[in-house]
């Protein structure tokens, strides 16, 4: 086998529930100018490291599919295949989506709100009939009619969603060699990171995906991590905004 791709891993920009400091899950929100703006400022990093994409992977949440156009855009590759799917979704956040943060942590404590928000197992409440219903309508999740679509999850069940994913279709788009861009959310690049590097416990809850931060990952012939846990193309820029991720809900 000759020596894999290379794949670039990005949280959408900011969005307007990320500026409320709301889960967000499944409600589909748009970016803010500012998150428009970290899609431009990502395909330059692109650009300047020689990672201009062959293909891109998103989820069907518009705030994914906006940050990979303007990136395309930036970057002149607006022809190249995007290919869409739930599998790359955020999380299912139940009862928490569209609740502000520091009001979840203040209603049941912080030791709940951070198990909710980063545990491998915790979840909340599902999400209101009334609400799943209409997701279970739209035309986009068609494939996951009849129950298939989750309620809520945990990042357990993210990553029993993710995990076929990247054995079935982005493993084999690096054996062939391509360079491939995963523009998703927070939680969706939490739980393939856990695949990628067999994170598990405190390492998975310690885990923040930035928004506008790519990151890279080169692997060996065996589709090992070359380094655990990739690269951030702007490190120093990538440490600060996860640590305030890592924050959220305590102001």
């Amino acid at each position: 086998m000759s020596v894999p791709g290379t794949m670039v891993l990005l949280r959408h920009g900011q969005s307007t529930a990320n500026v409320e400091g709301r889960f967000t899950g499944w409600a589909d929100v748009p970016l803010t100018a500012h998150g428009e703006r970290q899609a431009a400022a990502a395909a330059e990093l692109l650009a300047r490291d020689g990672l201009v994409p062959d293909v891109v992977r998103t989820s069907v949440l518009r705030r994914s599919i906006r940050t990979a156009d303007i990136l395309l855009q930036e970057l002149d590759r607006s022809w190249i295949p995007v290919h869409r799917t739930w599998r790359l979704n955020e999380r299912q956040y139940g009862a928490l989506t569209g609740r502000r943060k520091r009001e979840v942590r203040r209603e049941v404590g912080p030791a709940r709100y951070q198990a909710w928000r980063r545990s491998l197992t915790a979840a909340p409440g599902p999400l209101p009939g009334d609400q799943l219903a209409r997701l279970r309508a739209d035309p986009r999740y068609a494939a996951l009619r009849g129950g298939g679509l989750p309620a809520v999850e945990s990042l357990a069940d993210m990553i029993a969603r993710v995990a076929p994913y990247w054995v079935d279709v982005l493993a084999g788009q690096l054996c062939s060699g391509r360079r491939v861009l995963v523009v998703a959310h927070g939680n969706a690049l939490r739980a393939l990171i856990a695949v990628l590097d067999r994170l598990a416990g405190q390492e998975a809850e310690d885990l923040n995906i930035p928004t506008g931060a790519p990151l890279r990952y080169d692997f060996d012939r065996e589709l090992r991590p070359v380094v655990r846990g990739g690269g951030y193309l702007d490190p120093d820029s990538a440490r600060v905004a996860a640590a305030a991720v890592a924050a959220e809900g305590q102001a």
